[in-house]
């Protein structure tokens, strides 16, 4: 409205004769009235957002805006070692120490240890992860667990990871055999920077079959060069192989722990986001963790 409008009342209710300009101290009393109106609710919005932010932070101390998802903290899978013994007891009373870290990536303990078969069955039934696939994370979890005992890396992250890259092994026409080998193997896209990275070829087509490109290779979908720095043999049977789930699920522990460790939101997130640098990723990642140790009890 202007200022000249005819109304039966003013903003204070005091009567307006017809057809007369507003006086100059109506003018004045409405141009405060205004100021006031636009301090009273900036105040307000103020307000709500200190507010918001206060139960944002109750909620999430890192912060409003940073996100709050996580991996859950599920328990060691139970294990024993091929001679019968318990595995965990076993790693407990292991307290010789040394004093550098072996120059070997795919160091194995003396003897490998066995996911408790009733334990696979249960959790594979209660979380749709296939049985082989899910005695691949637990193994890792396990052997993680020796490796880098403060990481906190665990098998429901691992197998959400898997489950994410390529259905735990089975992507398109590709199953996982007895041994854990995705056959016919799962070989990604050319990385030729084609709506994707630009990484030319690293192996020699050994890997992926491409002299040209590299591309993500296995169950986990490793690029070569990441392979070649992290691998892991984690079946004892002498090679280092990214289409064999066993050795991929260690291989991504390994690199995941190597951010540091992943006990709180933040070192978790880090670490996802290491292997896959996308924030929808680490959020889909904590999802699936989570359903599969809330679904695993």
């Amino acid at each position: 409205m202007s200022w000249n409008d005819d109304f039966d009342a003013d903003e204070y209710g005091e009567r307006r004769p017809s057809g007369t300009r507003a006086t100059k101290l109506q003018l004045v009393r409405r141009g405060a009235g205004i100021i006031g109106l636009v301090a009273g609710a900036t105040a307000l919005v103020i307000g709500v957002v200190y507010a918001v932010n206060v139960v944002g932070m109750a909620t999430n101390p890192d912060g409003f805006a940073a996100p709050d998802a996580y991996g859950p903290a599920v328990a060691m899978p139970p294990v024993t070692t091929p001679d019968g013994h318990d595995y965990n007891e076993q790693l407990e009373g292991n307290t010789e120490q040394t004093d550098e870290p072996t120059d070997l990536p795919d160091a194995m303990p003396a003897s490998v240890p066995s996911v408790d078969p009733e334990w696979i069955a249960r959790v594979a039934a209660a979380t749709g992860i296939p049985e082989r696939a899910l005695t691949a994370y637990a193994l890792a979890h396990v052997l993680i667990s020796e490796e880098e005992a403060e990481c906190g890396l665990e098998w429901a992250t691992i197998a959400a990871i898997g489950s994410i890259e390529s259905d735990h092994g089975s992507h398109g026409a590709s199953k996982l055999d007895e041994s854990g080998n995705s056959r016919p193997a799962i070989i990604g896209r050319a990385l030729d920077g084609n709506g994707v990275a630009t990484i030319a070829d690293t192996d020699g087509g050994e890997l992926d079959g491409d002299p040209t490109w590299d591309r993500a290779v296995g169950p986990m979908q490793f690029i070569p060069s990441t392979w070649a720095k992290w691998a892991a043999d984690a079946n004892g049977d002498g090679a280092a192989d990214p289409h064999q789930i066993d050795d991929a699920a260690l291989t991504t522990a390994r690199y995941l722990c190597a951010s540091g460790p992943m006990l709180s939101s933040e070192g978790w997130r880090a670490a996802v986001y290491s292997y896959n640098h996308d924030n929808d990723y680490v959020d889909q990642v904590a999802k699936v963790a989570r359903e599969f140790a809330d679904a695993a009890g």
